[in-house]
């Protein structure tokens, strides 16, 4: 990187005051700064989007190795239960009628009980309710401007 010092900075400085002159010196830095701005950004946007394409690598990497151990893990569940089955169907010939492996006892299956739907209780009473003042049915908006609007008198 450019090693820039203070007194480098402030030669820059008194040569740019000479060249450019002190009416434009002040537009020319900012236009300066926003290039060095947008550099600066552009720079880190770069950097960001290779350490994220390294990442991704990474991940995939990994994902592999996941997947080829899950390949692994489910070809020996494979290979152990075809291996039980075949004792299991072994001892299922081998074996005589009344030795014990019977099938085990089917249960009725649960039924939910239903509720009736049209009763609904709330929790509060409706006369407490109309004696305290508390609304028990929803108004529209065209309802309670209307039962609200000031009566006419003739």
């Amino acid at each position: 990187m450019i090693d820039l010092g203070i007194s480098k900075m402030a030669l820059i400085g008194a040569v740019a005051l000479i060249v450019i002159g002190p009416e434009k010196l002040p537009r020319v830095a900012r236009t300066v700064g926003t290039l060095l701005g947008k550099a600066q950004r552009y720079v880190n946007d770069v950097k960001a989007e290779v350490n994220r394409s390294m990442e991704l690598d990474e991940l995939r990497k990994m994902k592999d190795t996941v997947e080829s151990a899950a390949r692994d893990v489910e070809s020996s569940i494979h290979s152990t239960t075809a291996d039980f089955e075949k004792q299991f169907s072994e001892a299922t010939t081998t074996s005589s009628p009344g030795t014990g492996l019977e099938p085990p006892p089917s249960y009725p299956e649960y039924k939910r009980p239903r509720k009736n739907w049209r009763i609904k209780q709330g929790a509060v009473p409706g006369w407490y309710k109309a004696r305290t003042g508390v609304r028990r049915h929803a108004l529209s908006g065209a309802a309670r401007v209307a039962r609200f609007r000031p009566k006419k008198f003739n």
